[in-house]
C-alpha cells in the first residue's frame, strides 16, 4: 500500500475513535508529516519499539502498542505452557504509559496469557528482577528510557530477564507483521481480574525482594553505614520511577544526609522542569540539582532517568566546581572500586570477570589486567552483557563482577539482567564513602589518582540527529560510503586497522585480515596509531548517528587536545558525508 493509502486505511479503521480522527484529519494535506507517519511501520527489534506519541503506523500509540502485544502473545503461545507462566508488565512517569501498560495487559488477557501488571511505575531494573522472581515467561516495560518527551516505547524482556536478542525480536516480529491493527482486542478488566488472568503486583510483593537482593551486593556495609552517615548527597529522579527505590536504599544503608530535588520528585511526563532531554548525560539536567547541593553544601548529586536504569553523577573538584563525570569515568571508579576491595577482603575468584562495550574506554582493560582480571567487550547494548552472565552461569567458565556502558549504564550483580540505576547510586554511594575514609578524597580526586596510575584517557561522544525518512536514508548514505572509502587518518593520526562490524571483517593497512567474532552490527570502528580510536554507529532506539572518540596519554591537557583534535576532523567528516 501507499503512504496515503495507509493514511485513509487508518481513517478508516479507527472511524470511530475521534481522538485518532481528529489527530489524523488535522494534518490532511500535509505530505512530509503524511509520509513520516505512514512510510513505514514503528520498528520492532531487540530493543523493542520507540518513538514519537501520535497517530499513525510509525508512531508510538496504544494500537502498536496492541499489536505488539498481540504478537508477543502469538509467540509465547508456540509453546502453551511456557506462555502460563505469565508476562509482567512494568511502566515509568512518560506520558500515556499508564494507559499502555493497562492495555498490554488486557490485550494478553485476551489472548489467555496471564499478566502481573505492577500497580504504579517502577524502575526497569526492579521489572527485570520481578520477570525472574515470580518465574515469568517474559516482561515487558513501557518507557522511552532517556528520550526527550515526545517520546515513549516498549521493551521486551525473555523469562531469564533480559532485554530478548535478535532471533526471538525476528520470532515476534513476524507475528506482528502478520496481525491487522483491527484484530486486537482488550479483555474487560474486571473479568479479567475475576478469571485470574490479571494480577495486579503491589508495593510489597517484589519491591522488598528486590531491596533485599540489591543490599547483598553491598562489599563493606559497615563502613558505608559510618561514613556513608556524614556523606552528603543530592538527588534527582528527573520526574522518574528512580524517586522510591533509590532514596529507601539508600537511607536503609546509612544515607542521613540526603537531599531531594522536589520540583523534580514527582512524576512528570512532560519534564516541565528540564530544558533538555530527561537524560542525566546532559549537563542541563542537573540545573536545579546543583542549586540545591550549593545551598545544603553537598558534595555529590546523583540524577536517574525516567525509567531508572542510567545513573549521572557530578562531585566537587578540588576548585570547588562542580564537575560532571562521563560514563566511563563513572564505570572505572566502580570496576576499580570492586575489584580492590574483593582482592583486598580474598573475595575476588582466580576466574573473575568484568564485562563492557566496545565503545567503552579502554582504560577499564587496563585495572581488569592489574587485579588479573578478564574484561570481555561486547557489542552496544546492555543485553550482551546480560548473554555473558548467562555464558557464565551455565559454564562455569568465569564469575561476573562488574558490567557497564559508556552511556551511563552499570550493574554488580546477577538477579537483574539490565543496567540498574538503583544498584549504581548505592555503589557510587559506597565508593565514595570508602575514597572519604581512606584518602579523606572525593570522587574527582579518585578520578584523578586513577588516571595517574593507568594513563589519562579520555573520551567524547557526539550525535548527528537524522530525523523521518530522508535522516534513515541519510544514515545509511553515511555509513555507506564510510565503508566504501575509509578514512586513512584523523588530524594527521594515521588509522591502522578498520573493524567492520557488518561484514565481520578486521583489516589492517597492510592488507591483513581477521575475523571478528561478535554479532554482525552496522558499527565501524578505526583504530589510530597511539591507542586512539574513533567508533562510528547509528543509535538502535533514536533517530541519530553517534560517534564516540576516545584518546589516551601520559597527560590531561595532552589527551584533551587528541580528543578535541580527532572529534573535530570525525564531526567534519561526517558532516561532509
Amino acid at each position: 500500500m501507499t503512504v496515503m493509502e495507509n493514511y485513509e486505511q487508518w481513517l478508516k479503521d479507527f472511524a470511530g475513535d475521534p481522538e485518532t480522527v481528529a489527530e489524523l484529519e488535522a494534518i490532511r494535506g500535509d505530505e512530509k508529516e503524511i509520509e513520516d507517519r505512514f512510510y513505514t511501520e514503528l520498528s520492532f527489534g531487540t530493543a523493542g519499539m520507540r518513538g514519537v506519541l501520535g497517530a499513525g503506523m510509525n508512531r508510538m500509540n496504544k494500537y502498536n502498542v496492541r499489536r505488539a502485544t498481540k504478537g508477543l502473545a502469538g509467540f509465547l503461545l508456540e509453546n502453551p505452557e511456557n506462555a502460563k507462566r505469565g508476562v509482567v508488565i512494568g511502566y515509568d512517569s512518560r506520558n500515556y504509559s499508564a494507559e499502555f501498560a493497562k492495555d498490554t495487559a488486557l490485550t494478553l488477557c485476551a489472548e489467555g496469557v496471564p499478566a502481573y501488571l505492577f500497580d504504579a511505575l517502577r524502575p526497569v531494573p526492579l521489572l527485570s528482577y520481578a520477570v525472574r522472581h515470580l518465574n515469568a515467561a517474559a516482561g515487558i516495560v513501557i518507557t522511552a528510557s532517556h528520550n526527550p518527551p515526545q517520546y515513549n516505547g516498549y521493551k521486551v524482556y525473555g523469562d531469564d530477564g533480559a532485554q530478548v536478542g535478535p532471533e526471538t525480536a525476528d520470532g515476534i516480529t513476524r507475528i506482528i507483521r502478520a496481525t491487522k491493527y483491527t484484530d486486537c482486542v482488550l479483555m474487560d478488566e474486571e473479568e479479567a481480574k475475576a478469571s485470574g488472568l490479571l494480577k495486579i503486583i503491589g508495593d510489597k510483593e517484589v519491591d522488598d525482594d528486590y531491596m533485599a537482593q540489591e543490599k547483598t551486593l553491598v562489599i563493606q556495609p559497615e563502613m558505608l553505614a559510618s561514613i556513608g552517615s556524614r556523606l552528603s548527597i543530592v538527588y534527582t529522579p528527573l520526574h522518574g520511577s528512580g524517586n522510591v527505590p533509590v532514596r529507601r536504599i539508600l537511607r536503609e544503608l546509612g544515607i542521613e544526609k540526603l537531599a531531594v530535588v522536589t520540583e523534580q520528585e514527582k512524576p512528570d511526563g512532560n519534564f516541565s522542569t528540564l530544558t533538555c532531554a530527561p537524560n542525566p548525560e546532559n549537563p542541563e539536567a542537573f540545573t536545579l540539582a546543583f542549586k540545591l547541593a550549593d545551598k545544603v553544601g553537598a558534595s555529590v548529586i546523583f540524577a536517574t532517568d525516567p525509567d531508572c536504569d542510567r545513573l549521572g553523577v557530578a562531585v566537587k573538584d578540588r576548585e570547588g566546581e562542580w564537575r560532571l563525570l562521563t560514563g566511563n569515568q563513572i564505570g572505572c571508579v566502580l570496576l576499580h572500586y570492586i575489584l580492590s576491595q574483593k582482592k583486598e577482603r580474598g573475595e575476588l575468584p582466580a576466574n573473575a570477570a568484568a564485562v563492557t562495550t566496545i565503545v567503552s574506554t579502554e582504560m577499564a582493560r587496563a585495572i581488569a589486567e592489574d587485579y588479573n582480571v578478564k574484561l570481555i567487550k561486547v557489542l552496544t547494548g546492555f543485553k550482551y552483557i546480560a548473554e555473558q552472565i548467562h555464558l557464565f552461569e551455565t559454564t562455569g567458565c568465569n564469575t561476573f563482577m562488574f558490567g557497564f556502558e559508556e552511556s551511563f549504564g552499570y550493574l554488580s550483580g546477577t538477579d537483574v539482567r539490565d543496567k540498574d540505576g538503583v544498584n549504581a547510586c548505592m555503589l557510587i554511594a559506597e565508593a565514595a564513602s570508602w575514597y572519604k575514609k581512606m584518602y579523606d578524597k572525593t570522587l574527582a580526586d579518585a578520578i584523578d589518582m586513577l588516571y595517574e596510575k593507568y594513563g589519562y584517557y579520555g573520551d567524547k561522544v557526539t550525535s548527528f540527529v537524522l530525523p523521518g525518512k530522508d535522516g534513515l536514508e541519510k544514515m545509511q548514505h553515511t555509513m555507506a560510503a564510510l565503508r566504501e572509502n575509509p578514512p586513512k587518518d584523523f588530524a594527521g593520526e594515521k588509522v591502522v586497522a578498520v573493524r567492520d562490524y557488518q561484514t565481520s571483517v578486521r583489516k589492517t593497512v597492510s592488507g591483513e585480515t581477521e575475523t571478528l567474532t561478535l554479532p554482525k552490527s552496522n558499527v565501524l570502528y578505526f583504530e589510530l596509531e597511539n591507542k586512539a580510536w574513533i567508533c562510528v554507529r547509528p543509535s538502535g532506539t533514536e533517530p541519530k548517528i553517534k560517534l564516540y572518540v576516545n584518546a589516551v596519554s601520559g597527560g590531561d591537557e595532552t589527551t584533551k587536545a587528541l580528543l578535541n583534535a580527532y572529534s573535530d576532523a570525525a564531526v567534519k567528516l561526517l558532516e561532509s558525508l
